[in-house]
């Protein structure tokens, strides 16, 4: 049987921030200043802006089910970002999740370095993306893994958490592949899809989990916690684990802040459903801020197509009229050619595309 490999890549080691914002330093060292993230100012205009909310019992009922489904159809093709509220996911199980990952990231560093990411492998405490000595960090820390399928676990990470924590995420784990599945098979009803068109692609996908930390920092409008961009996966459920705002999403070339609702998921389109739906759904670009006063923490599941499939705009959305927009490619290539790029705005999807005279 052919050895499936871990679809994550490297990324170059970092000091830790939470470990610099203890220093209680005034001015933030030069790798981190990111001069370009400066116009941080967000116009007053943008801040009654507000990104769509999904109701999953309305979605899911007789009712009110269809009328629901147009506003994800339009949140998705016009937005690309929902709150989903009223979902299934027991508040005490994400209780449970806010309150451990905290617990988590304010282990010691003695602890932490079991954890901690390895030359060979960018999951585990660090950062992602880095590639070069001289690349600008973002001012984050992030705990990152691979969750499903189990087969593909690195064997020091999720196997050795601590408990409880180990047997919570096991558990939220599996409640967000069965959210995702919901979500998606709603979009296949909203755009008219064969039933399953999507969900097989993604029926046994592959999950993965970002924990980001954003301490609290000194200049704050000199640095970014993450670097704008899209995120390169099918489906993205993010739940915050404090009431801190900081996401923000590029529309109408502005930036619009996210303030999240108590116990919502805030769920985006990744490049990989862009693809998939011919680029009727868009990823969008988003990033976060920090700022002097309070840790950010938040913990986002990205849901991705199975090994072995082929990623490329499905057959019953292309028409003559809309003929195939991106080059096709196996998740395996797709992965490998990701990790060796330093993420920054959609300039991953724009290298699957296919240019048309239109």
């Amino acid at each position: 049987m052919e050895e499936i490999k871990n679809p994550s890549g490297t990324s170059l080691l970092v000091p830790s921030v939470q470990e610099l914002a203890k220093e209680k330093i005034s001015t933030v060292p030069a790798r981190y200043i990111q001069s370009q993230h400066e116009e941080l100012v967000i116009n007053e205009a943008n801040s009654i802006l507000e990104i769509p909310v999904i109701d999953m019992k309305k979605l899911l009922s007789l009712e009110y089910g269809s009328l629901e489904l147009s506003k994800l159809h339009l949140a998705c093709k016009d937005w690309g970002f929902f709150q989903l509220v009223n979902h299934d996911v027991s508040s005490s199980l994400l209780e449970k999740v806010k309150m451990e990952i905290m617990d988590f990231f304010n282990l010691p560093m003695s602890e932490k370095k079991k954890f901690w990411q390895t030359p060979q492998h960018m999951e585990g405490f660090g950062q992602a993306f880095v590639l070069s000595e001289e690349q600008k960090l973002d001012w984050a820390d992030l705990f990152f893994m691979t969750t499903l399928p189990k087969h593909l676990r690195m064997p020091h990470l999720f196997p050795q958490l601590p408990l409880p924590l180990r047997d919570t995420l096991e558990l939220y784990s599996q409640e967000i592949k069965n959210l995702a599945m919901v979500i998606l098979g709603h979009i296949e009803k909203s755009l008219k899809m064969e039933e399953m068109e999507i969900r097989e692609l993604f029926e046994d996908g592959i999950q993965m989990m970002r924990t980001n930390y954003y301490p609290p920092c000194p200049q704050p409008e000199k640095v970014i916690g993450l670097t704008n961009h899209s995120d390169p996966v099918g489906l993205t459920i993010l739940l915050q684990l404090n009431e801190v705002e900081g996401l923000q999403i590029r529309k109408n070339c502005m930036w619009v802040p996210v303030k999240p609702l108590p116990n919502a998921f805030i769920v985006n389109i990744g490049d990989m459903l862009e693809i998939i739906t011919n680029g009727i759904y868009r990823s969008i670009e988003h990033r976060a801020i920090v700022n002097s006063e309070k840790e950010r923490l938040s913990i986002a599941t990205f849901y991705s197509s199975r090994h072995g499939s082929i990623l490329g705009p499905v057959k019953s959305l292309i028409t003559e009229q809309t003929p195939a927009r991106f080059k096709k490619v196996g998740v395996e290539e797709y992965f490998t050619n990701l990790f060796a790029r330093k993420l920054e705005g959609k300039s991953y999807i724009d290298v699957m595309r296919i240019e048309h005279d239109d």
